[in-house]
């Protein structure tokens, strides 16, 4: 430690020595605050000689901190609501073979278009696939229309089998309404608070940083500056005090903007909206076929346990 200290207060005298011209003074300010910060990181300065920062900022950095973390944790997990397949793995399955029937569609039309007027055979124009959408209510909704017409509709299965794709196909919609919300309303305005409002209140932190270890290293320098230098030593810690008061209240400022700023919970309310609209829908369509539903059960077991009592 011993050596340490005596490196960087070496490089210190170094830096005060240099006389680098005033195009160079930013070149000069970066280097000093880079070995203050390096000092302090190895325990090379006493606590004492590091400025303390106001409570009331020390607290509004908390209090940023967690902001930043709460609209990064939820925007890691929500955005799961741009892409439509999050809740039907099946996706790829079907994606493939729709793009199988696109391929021969192409190559039919292609065939039909360039082999007429030769001896070679014209394969029918095949109907280009429409993309279904890809989302677990959707499919239930297909599944169950396609085994509808295998048992016939008339049939009492059918039937059910026939309600319960019409309720799925309507929950599906409902489901691509809801997504389509939540990124608008909630994911674009929660990820605009995080890019500018929150990232400036850190820029401006950022600041503040170094106007606080550019004012140390000028304390340092004053501490170790000799009969000639004092002056000049003097004016620069008096200067670099008036950098840092003025970046610290800009900071506290804008992270004040930051934390009573309403936005983030007008998003949360547009996502809980979105949501209860979803669900809501979703329980009125279901509502609407379970009780045809369950009269047929009934009626299927009371004619299942007459044919056995037989």
């Amino acid at each position: 430690m011993d050596s340490w200290k005596k490196f960087t207060n070496t490089a210190s005298s170094s830096l005060a020595n240099l006389n680098l011209g005033a195009g160079a003074g930013k070149l000069s300010g970066s280097l000093s605050n880079s070995v203050q910060a390096a000092r302090e990181r190895f325990g090379a300065i006493d606590e004492a000689d590091i400025t303390a920062l106001p409570k009331e900022y020390v607290d509004l950095e908390r209090r940023v901190d967690a902001l930043e973390h709460v609209h990064k944790n939820l925007l890691k997990i929500a955005k799961v609501y741009e892409t439509e397949t999050y809740d039907y793995p099946g996706h790829i399955q079907e994606s493939l073979q729709e793009t199988g029937g696109q391929v021969w569609h192409q190559f039919t039309n292609f065939a039909n278009a360039n082999l007429k007027g030769t001896n070679l055979p014209l394969p029918a124009v095949s109907t280009a696939p429409t993309p279904q959408p890809k989302t677990l209510p959707h499919a239930l909704s297909r599944a169950a229309a396609t085994s509808a017409l295998e048992v016939g509709e008339n049939d009492r299965l059918g039937s059910a089998l026939t309600k319960f794709a019409l309720a799925q196909d309507k929950i599906g919609a409902a489901r691509l309404t809801q997504d389509s919300a939540i990124v608008d309303n909630f994911l674009a305005p929660w990820s605009v608070t995080l890019a500018n409002s929150i990232a400036l209140a850190k820029s401006a932190r950022a600041g503040v940083r170094q106007a606080r270890l550019w004012l140390d290293a000028c304390k340092q320098t004053l501490k170790s500056a000799g009969p000639a230098k004092v002056e000049q030593a003097r004016l620069e810690v008096e200067s670099a005090e008036d950098k840092l008061v003025s970046q610290t209240e800009t900071a506290i400022t804008l992270m004040k903007n930051v934390l009573d700023n309403p936005e983030p919970l007008k998003d949360l309310n547009e996502l809980v909206k979105a949501q209860l609209v979803y669900f809501s829908s979703a329980a009125e369509a279901l509502s609407s076929i379970q009780g045809e539903i369950e009269e047929a059960s009934t009626a299927a077991e009371g004619e299942f346990r007459k044919s056995r009592d037989a």
